[in-house]
């Protein structure tokens, strides 16, 4: 059977680009179980409350809920356990060097498959505060209006 080109998107969090500034991102493989796989490739898998944390110089994903296979046997996977990421050194070392700062976290913004490969995308992100949240709402409201005007405009119906 052939591997599965493309990318196919199974879970993000958009909540996450709401609540927090992504300063930085990452592509990360998983390590993951059979019946794992076949959850994800099901399209069941939920981001909310997860996030990554170090700990002896490898990152780990916490929270991520990947529902149990409902065709699997005694050999199903936990939902909510702990998983490995997969990243090269170098990576996990930047990615470290920018967590000690302090208000900064580690969150997860996509899960999806890449060329048959189940992936996580994850974002070094800094949380937002309410008046952040409010001007970013004010800031796109005015980019939108701006993008009605000149479509106006160019249709010369202004």
């Amino acid at each position: 059977m052939p591997r599965e080109q493309g990318r196919k998107v199974v879970a993000s969090n958009r909540k996450a680009r709401h609540d927090y500034t992504i300063l930085d991102t990452y592509e990360a493989g998983m390590q993951l179980t059979g019946t794992e796989v076949k959850s994800l490739r099901a399209g069941r898998a939920s981001l909310v409350d997860a996030f990554g944390h170090e700990s002896n110089g490898e990152i780990f994903l916490h929270g991520m809920h990947i529902p149990e296979y409902t065709q699997g046997t005694w050999t199903n996977h936990e939902p909510r356990r702990t998983r490995k990421l997969l990243l090269h050194r170098e990576e996990i070392h930047k990615m470290m060097g920018k967590l000690r700062d302090d208000g900064v976290t580690l969150v997860p913004l996509q899960v999806y498959f890449d060329n048959g490969y189940a992936k996580v995308e994850l974002g070094v992100a800094k949380g937002k505060k309410s008046y952040d949240k409010r001007q970013d709402l004010a800031t796109r409201d005015a980019n939108r209006e701006i993008n009605r005007a000149l479509g106006r405009r160019s249709k010369g119906m202004d």
